[in-house]
């Protein structure tokens, strides 16, 4: 099969989240089972792509609303991700270092839907030229939301109206909102078919995709039953298109993530030397922080925004650190400017038993997962999570919130076969009661051992879940 995937992010080339790991594995794991899998982005002006030399295979322009939009098709000279990787070069609209947010003001773009509209049309623009038809076109997030619209809708496109679609939704908190009006920076439709575009009076990116798209895809099947309770808006939506709706639980790149062979990491290590690898990797990790190895050591990466639980860390790590038990705590990440204030004023509080780096760092959040003994995420949303199987991997235990793709990924050691610790509220006092038991556990030498044991034998590759995408893809053909 010949599969064309649209993003607004793909590893390495740029990343603000999950999706960007999706997008830079899903494809070449699929190639790896005998499939044709391409990946098409916006180019933004950072560091990554100024480093790669791209060839320009396409030249041309269209009309978004009364404004003609020029734009060059670039494709990536090497094939070191494991795919053909293609990027958009438009003018005036990616030409910027932040993908949604501007890192100088902390906001996101005041274009927006323009910005992806004109991603998207070229996009089209291009597939519908080429000698080479996709058989399938596979959609992430509201960023891309429109294609199954304009696919099946738009006069200019009507040739790839057979061409099956598939929407995943990756977080669908973020759903592209903006004035009905808008629908003007499309191609011509039939005015008849606007409804397609609108939900509750607005123009709705996301909404559009799951209307329109063959498919619906959700990163975990536990998430894929929340959106039908709690999606922002679109629950009624979810359910009325539950038929044609799957959860898959994403995978993670173990060629990527792999301890033995991690560049980032200081002490390499496997499963067969797994108890000297962490060690030593967590004396190099508290050496660092100024942190003594010997206290369990919890560690939060990701997002400091609220469907994360960010905001309960700070009273979370506080009471923990004001009891009588010995933990270490180490934070990463970036987010909200007044958890960043508070996290700054913690570190001078609590100096040797807590430390936060509050920035974008990927060598230390490897060197974090192999050197810490516990991972915590407290998410009030979390449609798959890629840190816990991250964190597993490199022998960390998760300590979690049942919810979403967590309640799929990890068990909780009270039950048989168990290998990491839950809880159910989002409060304080269940996150301060999963750290004791996380404490407890620790304390437990030879219990700890055997979690550490069976957390790096479980599988968590693209492998699994790139089989089920494929039959997902070959039912659609088949239809």
């Amino acid at each position: 099969m010949h599969i064309v995937h649209l993003s607004a992010e793909c590893y390495p080339a740029a990343k603000a989240g999950g999706l960007a790991d999706v997008v830079g594995s899903l494809p070449k794991y699929l190639n790896q089972i005998g499939h044709h899998c391409e990946v098409i982005i916006p180019k933004y002006y950072n560091i990554w792509m100024g480093q790669q030399s791209f060839d320009v295979v396409h030249e041309g322009s269209f009309m978004m609303g009364p404004e003609e939009v020029y734009y060059s098709i670039q494709k990536l000279e090497n094939n070191e991700l494991g795919f053909p990787f293609y990027v958009i070069d438009i003018p005036g609209r990616f030409d910027r270092p932040g993908i949604y947010i501007d890192p100088w003001s902390g906001h996101g773009y005041w274009d927006e839907l323009e910005r992806f509209v004109s991603f998207q049309i070229a996009s089209l623009e291009w597939l519908n030229i080429r000698n080479e038809d996709p058989d399938l076109i596979h959609c992430h997030d509201h960023h891309t939301g429109l294609i199954p619209f304009m696919t099946s809708q738009c006069n200019r496109y009507r040739d790839m109206s057979d061409t099956p679609t598939v929407i995943t939704v990756h977080n669908a908190e973020y759903h592209g909102v903006h004035d009905i009006e808008k629908y003007r920076l499309l191609p011509a439709f039939n005015i008849d078919d606007l409804g397609l575009l609108e939900w509750d009076g607005r123009f709705n990116s996301l909404a559009t995709g799951l209307k329109c798209a063959w498919k619906i895809t959700t990163v975990s099947k536990n998430y894929m039953k929340e959106l039908t309770e709690n999606s922002n808006g679109l629950e009624m939506l979810f359910e009325y298109e539950r038929g044609k709706s799957t959860g898959i639980v994403n995978g993670i790149d173990t060629e990527v993530w792999d301890p033995s062979t991690d560049d980032y990491v200081e002490h390499n290590f496997s499963y067969r030397n797994r108890k000297k690898g962490k060690s030593l990797n967590k004396k190099y990790l508290c050496e660092h922080f100024e942190l003594d190895p010997e206290h369990p050591t919890i560690a939060f990466i990701g997002r400091l925004v609220r469907e994360k639980g960010a905001d309960l860390l700070p009273d979370l790590f506080r009471q923990v650190m004001y009891s009588d038990r010995e933990v270490n705590f180490i934070l990463l990440g970036t987010g909200d400017p007044q958890l960043h204030d508070i996290f700054t004023q913690m570190e001078g509080n609590h100096m040797g038993y807590f430390d936060a780096t509050l920035e974008y760092n990927e060598k230390l959040a490897h060197q974090i997962y192999a050197g810490s003994d516990f991972i915590i995420m407290p998410s009030r949303v979390e449609p798959c999570g890629l840190n816990q199987m991250f964190a597993m991997r490199y022998g960390t235990v998760p300590i979690v919130r049942s919810v979403g793709g967590l309640k799929d990924t990890v068990k909780d050691i009270s039950e048989e076969g168990g290998y990491g610790i839950t809880f159910e509220d989002f409060s304080l006092e269940a996150a301060s009661k999963a750290i004791s038991r996380a404490v407890d556990l620790y304390k437990d030498s030879q219990r700890y051992s055997g979690v550490l044991s069976k957390i790096m034998k479980l599988d968590f590759s693209w492998k699994r879940s790139a089989e089920e995408y494929e039959e997902m893809y070959k039912s659609l053909l088949k239809d």
